[in-house]
């Protein structure tokens, strides 16, 4: 029968007193060394915001889904008739067209040292370990070497084209993509935005920002049937105006000076001039009703939303944890020691032989 391995913790505890001195020295360059690289990564602070739409149901049993969901029960009848249903928004704010429209954004750092856009705040203002930078010299370094040299890029960001970015936007555009993050509740649709920064007020600018830009596409987009209609009906409205001043005032100017006429040829001319006169208000008349209609129905398209949790800007960083991190390097550095401790004879032994 094969022998079972047994752990003798006595005899291991033996071992690691025996050699505390080994320990503790590797402990505390574990210590210094780990510390000393996470110290090197700078702080990031996150902000939250939470909100939670209003839905247009055109589904005979709208109300009693509504009420379910409140409860966080999801009955599977209420048909949303939009083509940008809310699991679509994260994918909305992913794209390049709203991640570009956020260049220009004007931010403020909280000790009021930088105050720039944040695509010259992403380019020019952001803290990185050394090795970080290393690693970036060394790549630009071995990439001129090989790589034909290429022009500055003199592209106005302001106004970049989200169809066709340069190297260095498209590189920005990346990196609000990781540092922006939506998520939707399945259930009860709540919408969760989540920014992340190294400054907590830009944090919280930013996010601001997004809830507030993801709301006005939402109501566009809600809207974008109701408003042509009333710019369809405006028009209209201002084109019957239009033909009913005329007509008002070609029927005005005919019966002024035409007033003691009795003979039937002028009677029937002003009674045609009155009765286009009539028409056109009665156009005019109708017109208006509509626009008023459309005006109401814009109103009735527009969603409201439900601000949950407002940006506020954040006190602690959310990471690096640094404590954890150094914490977790000792245990590592403890186990390692501790095995080679344990099994360091019989590792010497097999690389003498």
């Amino acid at each position: 029968m094969a022998k079972k391995n047994n752990i003798n913790i006595g005899e291991i505890i033996r071992k690691i007193i025996a050699r505390k001195k080994l320990m503790i020295r590797n402990l505390v360059i574990a210590a210094v060394v780990f510390g000393g690289l996470i110290m090197c990564v700078p702080r990031t602070y996150t902000c939250e915001v939470t909100m939670a739409p209003e839905f247009g149901n055109t589904s005979p049993n709208g109300s009693l889904a509504s009420i379910a969901s409140s409860f966080g029960v999801n009955l599977g009848n209420d048909v949303q008739t939009d083509a940008i249903s809310p699991s679509l928004y994260p994918d909305l704010l992913e794209s390049k067209q709203f991640v570009v429209s956020l260049f220009p954004v004007r931010v403020k750092s909280q000790d009021g040292t930088i105050d720039t856009d944040y695509y010259t705040y992403l380019t020019k203002h952001q803290k990185s370990p050394w090795w970080s930078k290393l690693g970036k010299w060394l790549k630009n370094t071995v990439k001129g070497l090989f790589a034909k040299p290429k022009e500055k890029d003199k592209g106005d960001y302001k106004h970049a084209n989200p169809f066709r970015l340069s190297e260095e936007q498209f590189s920005v555009a990346e990196r609000i993509n990781g540092r922006i993050k939506c998520s939707v509740d399945r259930r009860s649709y709540v919408i969760t935005i989540l920014v992340t920064d190294q400054d907590p007020l830009i944090a919280a600018s930013i996010a601001d920002t997004v809830r507030v830009r993801l709301q006005n596409y939402i109501i566009d987009y809600r809207t974008s049937k109701a408003r042509g209609d009333l710019e369809y009906y405006t028009k209209l409205h201002e084109e019957a105006k239009k033909e009913y001043d005329k007509t008002l005032r070609e029927y005005s100017i005919y019966a002024d000076s035409h007033r003691d006429m009795i003979l039937q040829t002028y009677i029937s001319q002003r009674d045609n001039l009155e009765n286009a006169m009539q028409m056109a208000f009665n156009v005019y008349t109708a017109l208006n009703q509509q626009l008023e209609q459309a005006k109401a129905k814009v109103q009735e398209c527009t969603p409201a939303f439900t601000t949950l949790k407002c940006a506020s800007v954040p006190v602690k960083p959310s990471g690096p944890k640094r404590v954890m991190f150094v914490l977790g390097m000792l245990i590592l550095t403890f186990f390692g020691t501790t095995y080679y401790i344990v099994k360091g004879d019989k590792i010497k032994k097999a690389l003498k032989d």
